[in-house]
């Protein structure tokens, strides 16, 4: 395949659109935020972010190259098809989930990062913790779609994979680096336009070659493979629903989601965001639709790519860059680059603010440096946007399984951070002895339940696993899910016991060595108390515990408040909490 200088031109030019974009938000934010509150407006962009950007920013930080990619691969995979597109529905439900029940109490309550509220309830080293998936979760995601942006422009403009990586990755650091969420959000803006455009035109041309039979045809009969409509097996439905609830109640406890949900100017234009960005991602998720139901109607031998077909060359992966490489027009290939490599952009700079967010603020900041100054704290910020990048850039170019990594660490968002959000958001009078049990629990499950990406053998077998062809047993039965809940029954049977065995004096309080039932307020729940801003937030959580409360469900198990919002003044706030 020859080395194609307009590609090369095309793929400059757009990496400097992005950059320029960037920069000049940046700028944007230096001039609107006091040097007092630089940090904040890095992290969650001064709180001014409005319907049409937010919606924007929302919709690319979830329509990344795995989202647009993974469903083309999903489509045409013979035996999977559409029934196993899962991104589509699962992305845009979590987001109509977060939107109804996550986003209004987070923003409400004027939280910081997606870590503000366990770290205020549970502590600084519950919330340390806690923050160990969730950067493996970005982390791992970002290196796996920069080896995906590496992969795709490899095959279309030939140049080697490593520099691509390495310049898309210096790109997004660059910008996000400089301008923390501004940036990141109103690249998204051009990212996403360019997704949209780049697909939708190329999807036509795609259609209209000689080579490809009617998909309305190859959707239900088979031609040249099976019917990319797809079906599930009546073994495989419990997987199915395993790997849907993963995706939809997974997706929601994510930094890069809450970063949009706080930034937002109110708690009801954070929903309005989330239920935006739910019709975005279905909308984006189209044109990779047809993609991919494109390349499973190509007779592959009577193009140039010749034989045998991408599924036998193992290049399922890559049928959109390959569709777009060898169905469409030279120039119109380049154009549906720069919308593939924009997807990709738009995801990684966000994973990468997202994880130096949590460690600048959660980590440094509430753990270590209470009273760092701001500056200090942005450095510490442009510091770990660095290192980030950095480290994700060389996981996509050394790590032979990112992908496998990945699998396991949104596993361990969907099976920790999950349950342990629905406790601290909506169930009443849980501790850290029960969120450290509930964790434990969650993590122990899932690891023995072992991982096919990275030839991990379960350590327990469930009814209906079966080895595959490298004889890595395959689980059939829902574990996940049942770590998930495990994990969540976990925390509140644990937090009710203990606090019945303290409060009933079973055991005495110098055994309480995690300050969380009877000593309310030791040193420990004083850092607890400075987590966030007194004139934003009421710390009713924070008030004295009386001795032998009633643990009745009606009186203790839920936590009315976080259904009932009322924008509360500092004066009320103050009133209350004395």
């Amino acid at each position: 395949m020859a080395f194609h200088v307009e590609g090369l031109v095309a793929i400059v030019v757009f990496y400097l659109a992005i950059l320029a974009v960037g920069i000049w938000a940046a700028w944007k934010t230096k001039n609107t935020s006091s040097e007092g509150d630089r940090g904040e407006a890095i992290i969650v962009g001064g709180r001014d972010i409005g319907l049409l950007v937010g919606g924007f920013t929302m919709t690319a930080t979830w329509v990344g190259g795995g989202y647009i990619n993974g469903t083309a691969e999903a489509v045409y995979v013979p035996g999977y098809g559409l029934a196993w597109a899962q991104a589509p529905i699962g992305y845009s439900l979590s987001l109509m989930l977060g939107g109804l029940f996550f986003a209004k109490p987070m923003r409400s309550k004027g939280y910081v990062t997606m870590l503000d509220p366990f770290q205020q309830l549970y502590g600084k080293r519950m919330g340390g913790l806690l923050f160990i998936p969730a950067l493996m979760g970005e982390m791992f995601w970002a290196a796996a779609i920069f080896s995906a942006l590496g992969a795709t422009i490899s095959v279309i403009i030939d140049i080697n994979v490593n520099i691509s990586v390495i310049i898309s990755a210096l790109i997004a650091t660059m910008y996000t680096l400089v301008g923390g969420l501004y940036s990141v959000a109103y690249t998204d803006v051009v990212q996403l336009f360019c997704i949209f455009l780049g697909l939708w035109i190329s999807v036509p041309f795609a259609m209209s070659h000689p080579a490809v039979t009617d998909i309305g045809i190859t959707a239900v009969h088979q031609v040249h493979q099976e019917p990319w409509l797809g079906s599930i097996n009546s073994l495989d439905i419990y997987t199915w629903l395993d790997n849907f609830l993963l995706l939809t109640l997974g997706g929601i406890p994510w930094q890069a989601y809450f970063q949009r949900v706080l930034s937002s100017s109110s708690a009801t234009y954070a929903q309005v965001l989330s239920f935006l960005a739910a019709f975005g991602c279905l909308l984006m998720a189209l044109p990779a639709v047809l993609i991919g139901a494109i390349g499973a109607s190509t007779a592959w031998n009577e193009t140039a790519y010749g034989v045998p077909d991408p599924m036998t060359k193992k290049e399922a992966d890559m049928i959109l860059p390959i569709v777009l490489q060898y169905l469409c027009p030279v120039y119109i290939s380049f154009f549906g680059l720069g919308a593939v490599s924009a997807a990709v952009m738009s995801s990684a700079d966000s994973s990468i603010l997202s994880a130096s967010s949590m460690f600048a603020r959660n980590i440094y900041q509430l753990s270590f440096r209470q009273n760092a100054s701001d500056r200090e704290i942005v450095w510490v910020m442009r510091i770990t946007v660095f290192l980030f990048g950095a480290s994700a850039t060389a996981m996509a170019l050394l790590a032979s399984s990112v992908y496998g990594l990945w699998y396991l660490s949104s596993d361990l968002v969907y099976i920790i951070i999950f349950p342990q959000l629905l406790c601290v958001l909506f169930i009443k009078g849980t501790n850290t002895y029960g969120a450290i049990a509930g964790y434990l629990f969650g993590l122990v499950l899932r690891i023995t339940g072992g991982e096919p990406y990275l030839y991990l053998q379960p350590l327990i077998y469930y009814p209906g696993c079966y080895p595959d062809e490298n004889n890595i047993y395959i689980q059939r039965f829902p574990f996940k899910t049942l770590a998930m809940l495990t994990s969540f029954f976990t925390n509140i049977i644990v937090s009710y016991l203990a606090k019945y065995l303290f409060e009933s004096g079973t055991l005495p309080p110098k055994l309480d060595f995690l300050d969380a039932v009877v000593a309310r307020y030791s040193r420990e729940h004083m850092d607890k108390a400075t987590l966030v801003k007194s004139d934003n937030i009421v710390l009713n959580e924070l008030a004295p515990v009386n001795p032998r409360h009633s643990l009745t469900l009606s009186s203790n198990f839920t936590n009315k408040e976080a259904f009932n919002y009322v924008d509360s003044s500092p004066e009320l706030s103050n009133t209350e909490d004395n």
